[in-house]
């Protein structure tokens, strides 16, 4: 059975830090795409960021140079570090895992980013 776990969201201030975490089980981890998405209320989902299985990253243009994605094969994790946050990152981040035909997601975590 395919599961992904995030962890590590909450309420930070405006220019705060907080880390995602992502763990998958009942996949071989290696394989696939790890990405980063989030949705705030109102909005469509967005693409945040992604790490291929070579560790090519990519960023959406409003994260570039705040936000890291990064993992850990021999954990099956992936994370998302996310500095100097703003107001407008608030959203329910969920981690994916694409490879061939297999795209599974996980529950999500909250992100509030508030004064």
């Amino acid at each position: 059975q395919v599961q992904l776990v995030e962890s590590g969201g909450g309420l930070v201030q405006p220019g705060g830090s907080l880390r995602l975490s992502c763990t998958a089980s009942g996949i071989t981890f290696r394989l696939y795409t790890m990405s980063w998405y989030r949705q705030a209320p109102g909005k469509q989902r967005e693409l945040v960021a992604s790490i291929t299985t070579g560790d090519s990253t990519d960023y959406t243009d409003s994260v570039k140079g705040r936000f890291t994605i990064s993992r850990d094969n021999a954990k099956n994790a992936v994370f998302l570090q996310m500095n100097s946050l703003k107001p407008e990152d608030t959203a329910v981040y969920s981690c994916n895992a694409k490879f061939r035909l297999v795209d599974r997601w996980g529950q999500g975590t909250q992100v509030t980013v508030s004064s």
